[in-house]
């Protein structure tokens, strides 16, 4: 399989996050000999390059991200996972699932369906960078501001995540939550804990208000969306010794919040409830992305088909997870959905990617495109 030949090709680069290591240019090579025009948009010590194939008419845009998180304790996995290999009938390293094999799938649906119509409608596009896993700042982001300025426009976009929950395109991504983050630091007086009067504890002031903070309801969700959700995931306070007060507690939380709320109305109410209980406080809020939703239309339809074609039905909608670069590619104004392999091993020792779901998606990928273009030359 040509797919498990790139998917092997981008795993043993060691390309975490934001490291490329030369994926980037393997890709490029690929698609500059199939007639692509390559665009190289470095930033911030990101990689990140645009490639178009076609004159004009309607843009598909393939999305997706060559760095991978750390792999973790390396005597912890079965095998070195920049090394890739085959047990069992899965694929292991770090990327095989999130998302070197989909960058692997485009690459070979691409290839073949260039070969089948060669002067095909519409455009042609593959939007990689090198900033998923990170901050995100100099990556997708950096790309569609570019784009934006020119007056470009994504009709369509696939991104390649890994949508896949059971088994492959039994769930497609056609939106996702915003994600609103905020680093939190009650204040209080250091002191001896012999003497509580003579210091104030912050972590006995904060605690009612942050009992009130994560058991609210924040909104009921929508018919498309999940509801708003709120987790604490970092909190640390204290010297190290026992028979010290703190003098401050500091945390940090995320929201991940339907089109019911707004970044403001959550701002507001989280302020409201540590102003109520008299805490002394200082709040940073870091928004990461809106919320964005594609509703049921040509892409969509077109990838049903495809899934349909070669699983022989059709997958489940879903705005549930986490964040992804779609929520970037989303503000160009088109149509947006993930759909890659299953997700139950990303970022994970172990990860991997089963070999007959290697081989049918770059399937699914490629009965996309005809269906989005048609089959043959103009």
């Amino acid at each position: 399989m040509r797919v498990l030949e790139y998917s092997r090709e981008l795993i043993a680069r060691r390309s975490v996050t934001p490291a490329d290591a030369g994926c980037q240019e393997w890709m490029i090579a690929k698609l500059r000999e199939l007639g692509f025009a390559i665009e190289r948009m470095p930033a911030g010590g990101v990689e990140n390059f645009w490639a178009l194939h076609g004159d004009d008419g309607p843009l598909f845009c393939f999305a997706g991200h060559t760095d991978v998180v750390p792999p973790g304790p390396l005597d912890a996995w079965h095998s070195d996972p920049f090394v890739p290999s085959i047990r069992d009938g899965k694929l292991y390293g770090r990327g095989a699932a999130d998302m070197k094999g989909s960058l692997a799938a485009m690459l070979v649906a691409v290839e073949d369906f260039l070969r089948e119509s060669p002067k095909h409608r519409g455009r042609i596009a593959f939007l990689i960078t090198s900033d998923e896993e990170g901050v995100a700042t100099h990556g997708t982001r950096h790309v569609v501001e570019q784009l934006r300025t020119r007056g470009q426009r994504i009709d369509y976009c696939l991104v390649g995540e890994p949508s896949s929950e059971e088994s492959l395109a039994d769930v497609v991504k056609n939106g996702r939550r915003g994600s609103l983050n905020a680093s939190l630091r009650i204040l209080g007086v250091q002191g001896h804990v012999a003497y509580p009067e003579k210091a104030e504890n912050p972590i006995h002031r904060a605690l009612p208000a942050l009992q009130e903070i994560v058991g609210r309801e924040w909104d009921a969700g929508s018919p498309d969306f999940p509801p708003t959700r709120l987790q604490i995931s970092n909190i640390h306070s204290g010297t190290g010794a026992t028979n010290v007060i703190p003098g401050v507690l500091e945390l940090q939380f995320n929201f991940r919040f339907s089109p019911a709320s707004t970044v403001e109305g959550l701002q507001a109410a989280v302020q409201e409830i540590l102003d109520r209980y008299q805490l002394r406080y200082e709040l940073d809020w870091q928004f990461s992305g809106p919320p964005f939703y594609t509703a049921p239309g040509k892409l969509l339809d077109a990838v049903q088909t495809g899934i349909t074609e070669v699983m022989g039905r059709p997958a489940k909608l879903s705005t549930g997870g986490g964040t992804s670069d779609g929520r970037f590619i989303a503000r160009l104004g088109g149509e947006v959905v993930e759909l890659g392999p299953c997700n139950a091993s990303i970022h994970k020792i172990d990860e991997h990617v089963a070999l007959a779901d290697l081989e049918r998606l770059p399937q699914i990928y490629l009965a996309t495109l005809r269906a989005m273009f048609g089959k043959g030359a103009l």
